[in-house]
């Protein structure tokens, strides 16, 4: 049996060599050898690539941050590689400082500054830009401190009644009642026009509403110069918002001006007796008088619109009158309601009824001559026709209307 032939392993076959153990032989080999593996020309061969591993291993502990981190490692705030066309190394189209931080990690927005919270705030509750309502303001309290401002011979004050009195009625015109309106373009875009609407609803914010109505939806910005009774003027407080937001006495004399100037002018025929009648009898109109309105209107040649107001009647049911009170302070009625005045001043809160203000088509006088005025039976047609058009037009809405208060 023959000897096995023993292969050479680890150190021992290393030194021996196919050329011997020899310098000279590792030498020869070194030369011998291709210069890089088979198929692949001028690749290093295992000798160089031994010395390359040497020398690049001691170029990468060279390139080693003091910080200890590896060169490949990215560093807080060192920008990242571009790829060829543009695009950074890493995943494609994800670039620096984007909103996917390095790995696809969604990145969150950046935080708006107080500064800039605190400006949206403003702009949200002024409704514009605060910086302009700002300035808006204060060059209104400078006019009205230098009392650099214009007042009509009945004490309209417009830029008042615009700034301070509408935005004061809006919120409970749009917030609290939530007021509908139909048919405004029904009132004319210039030129003088009588607006004559029913009344109720025990306090006269029906009118107001009214007023609110007309100055915010009539595409030409109309205003409405109301009629108001004499007790509206004899209040001290009443009396002078009441000129101020354009209000006058309710008398013929006044209503030929304002008309024959071409202002809108409103005019509530029921009076008291409207406003003041009681629940049971809501929706019903009372007696419009004895048409000084109609006469009024057909002396100027003015068109009357009739108007409709659902709503008001049911903001305080007045279940009751107390008479004795009323002629002890001097008022035409003294209400009882179900929470006034049981609640005291709680009881002053008029219920959030729903709301529906309708124009109707106008009705010309222009057609009549001047002295049709004094036609008592043309008056008393005409003031008819106006108390049947505006009571049919309250029937079809309360027909319409789903709910009270939605």
């Amino acid at each position: 049996m023959t000897d096995a032939k023993v292969i050479p392993f680890g150190d021992d076959a290393r030194r021996r060599g196919s050329s011997g153990g020899s310098a000279a032989g590792r030498s020869r080999a070194r030369r011998a050898a291709p210069s890089g593996p088979p198929g692949v020309p001028g690749a290093p061969g295992p000798a160089e690539a031994a010395d390359a591993a040497d020398a690049g291993g001691k170029a990468a502990l060279a390139a080693v941050p003091e910080d200890g981190r590896p060169p490949h490692e990215e560093r807080p705030g060192a920008g990242i590689p571009a790829q060829a066309g543009g695009e950074p190394h890493g995943r494609p189209g994800a670039r620096s400082g984007g909103p996917e931080a390095e790995g696809g990690e969604p990145q969150a927005p950046a935080a708006p500054s107080l500064g800039d919270a605190l400006g949206g705030l403003a702009d949200r509750l002024l409704g514009g830009p605060w910086e302009e309502r700002v300035a808006s303001g204060l060059a209104f309290l400078r006019r009205r401190v230098t009392g650099d401002y214009e007042v009509d011979e009945f004490g309209y004050d417009a830029e008042l009644t615009d700034q301070v009195l509408m935005s004061l009625l809006r919120p409970l015109y749009e917030g609290y009642f939530r007021v509908e309106v139909k048919g405004i373009e029904n009132i004319p875009a210039e030129g003088g026009a009588l607006v004559v609407s029913n009344h109720s609803g025990t306090l006269p914010i029906d009118a107001l509403m009214t007023q609110v109505a007309v100055h915010d939806h009539h595409p030409a910005g109309r205003h409405l110069r109301l009629l108001a009774a004499d007790l509206v003027f004899v209040l001290p407080v009443v009396n002078d918002l009441a000129r101020k937001a354009g209000h006058t006495l309710a008398c013929a004399e006044d209503a030929q001006l304002l008309l024959e100037r071409g202002e809108v002018v409103g005019v509530m025929p029921e009076g008291f007796k409207g406003l003041g009648k009681p629940f049971s009898e809501r929706y019903k109109l009372q007696r419009f008088g004895r048409g000084g309105f109609v006469a009024t209107a057909l002396k100027t040649g003015v068109p009357i619109v009739p108007c409709s107001v659902v709503g008001a009647e049911e903001i305080y049911p007045m279940v009751g009158n107390s008479r004795t009170l009323a002629r002890i302070l001097g008022f035409p009625y003294f209400p009882l309601t179900p929470t006034f005045p049981w609640l005291g001043p709680l009881g002053l809160l008029p219920l959030p009824t729903k709301w529906t203000i309708q124009f109707g088509e106008p009705i010309p006088t222009d057609g009549y001559p001047p002295e049709a005025a004094e036609d008592p039976m043309l008056v008393f047609n005409l003031t008819d026709q106006v108390r049947e058009t505006i009571q049919h037009t309250l029937y079809e809405l309360l027909v319409e209307r789903r709910s009270v208060f939605f």
